[in-house]
């Protein structure tokens, strides 16, 4: 059988929360961190808000130490080893000391693209016959695994330490690997999220694909419109989520809060077949991912009270929900309450998965469903589906048993998880 396998920490650098207790209120008080970033417009970006973390450089001292701050431009890296760190000790655990590590305990941080502006000043430099003066930390900086490398060194993990990619399903796809290397027996203890960098360089490509709204510059925290009829566009964003996934057995040996249990899951592909592209989904494959994730979670369809959507505020989210209508068999009045952080943090990218996983464990614990802001008018498509009142513009207070969460990412890959409240 098994091991069954409970969320014991959390921690979040979000657009609109530095921490899980910000971010907890930010979601269920419908507070936007979406804002004008006046480099976008110096450089002549068409969408010039996005969604950023902000903080104090001094709050790194909490997380770094004063050499490894020296010559950090990684974004991403700030971040997630913030939300990583912040995780291990909201779950009680400890880091190794001298001697072992920890061998029972590993790391899984997925990243999409890691230390952009460290690589720019590289280039530079390398360009200007200047390669010795690259500096000591440009590698670690820059290739992608610097997030788990520095987190598992941090901890001193001993089990797997390795970093996935895998575009908007990063970091559902990460919290998902840790689940099942330690179904398997392989570990006890993982710290699974992911991160993204921010700025310019990431949200360009974006910008210069016409997929960003421009329409919203003066009034950003009006702009990003999941599942509205005048949705035009996601609003990028960065930041980083982060989860301490357990053995049962593990975390009720060392009394160990317990936040939420994952029951089930599946990660799958379309194969860019059948629709499905290098920026569009297969729906087929869509609503397999959501069958078996329910068939893995053994678990009806009905027995469903909520969906945390990807839904990024274009076209395709009336898609989104025929996918899930049809997977589920369930529509209407019938249809479970379906919400997205998005509209409230902008599309994280690589980050989006993870944080809206701390979302959802958030709204077991705590006992509530947040509501959807800029939807007052859901599309057209997507009201042929469900009813409206299945779309919370407020947040509503009341118990949840299951919750399911998805992300589907460019490349034509997909995940889900299912997230149950804990009952021994």
């Amino acid at each position: 059988m098994k091991k069954r396998v409970v969320v014991t920490g959390l921690g979040v650098v979000a657009p609109n929360g530095i921490n899980v207790n910000e971010f907890s209120e930010a979601i269920q008080q419908g507070v936007s961190g979406i804002q004008k970033i006046n480099a976008l417009s110096e450089l002549n970006f068409s969408c010039q808000i996005a969604g950023l973390p902000i903080y104090k450089k001094e709050y790194l001292n909490n997380y770094f130490t004063s050499i490894e701050q020296r010559g950090l431009q990684a974004s991403g890296l700030e971040y997630g080893v913030i939300a990583g760190m912040d995780a291990w000790r909201d779950a009680g655990l400890e880091v190794a000391q001298d001697g072992d590590p920890l061998w029972h305990a590993g790391v899984i941080f997925g990243t999409g693209i890691l230390g952009t502006e460290k690589f720019r000043e590289a280039i530079y430099k390398v360009d200007d016959g200047k390669v010795r003066r690259l500096g000591s930390t440009t590698v670690t900086q820059t290739m992608a695994s610097g997030i788990s490398a520095f987190l598992g060194g941090k901890i001193g993990c001993g089990n797997r330490v390795t970093t996935n990619s895998s575009a908007c399903t990063t970091g559902t796809e990460a919290v998902m690997m840790a689940v099942e290397h330690i179904q398997r027996g392989n570990a006890e203890v993982m710290l699974a999220g992911s991160t993204s960098d921010s700025g310019p360089y990431v949200w360009g490509g974006f910008d210069a694909m016409r997929i960003l709204p421009y329409e919203y510059n003066e009034t950003p925290k009006q702009a990003s419109r999941p599942m509205s009829a005048d949705a035009s566009g996601f609003v990028p964003g960065s930041g980083a989520g982060a989860l301490v996934v357990e053995s049962l057995e593990h975390a009720l040996a060392r009394g160990a809060t317990i936040y939420a249990e994952i029951i089930g899951g599946a990660v799958n592909s379309g194969g860019q077949r059948q629709g499905g592209s290098m920026t569009a989904p297969n729906s087929i494959a869509v609503q397999r991912c959501i069958k078996e994730a329910l068939i893995d979670a053994d678990i009806n369809a009905d027995q469903i009270d909520a969906i945390n959507g990807h839904l990024t505020a274009t076209t395709k989210d009336p898609e989104e929900i025929r996918n899930w209508s049809e997977a589920l068999e369930r529509s209407g009045e019938d249809f479970p309450l379906i919400n997205s952080v998005k509209s409230m943090t902008g599309h994280c990218l690589a980050a989006s998965g993870s944080i809206e996983c701390v979302a959802t464990v958030l709204q077991l614990k705590e006992d509530f469903i947040f509501g959807n802001i800029n939807c007052e008018q859901p599309h057209h498509e997507i009201l042929k589906l469900i009813d409206t009142t299945q779309i919370p513009k407020k947040t509503q207070y009341q118990k949840s048993q299951i919750i399911a969460k998805a992300s589907f990412g460019f490349g034509d890959v997909n995940a889900c998880i299912i997230f149950k409240k804990y009952n021994r």
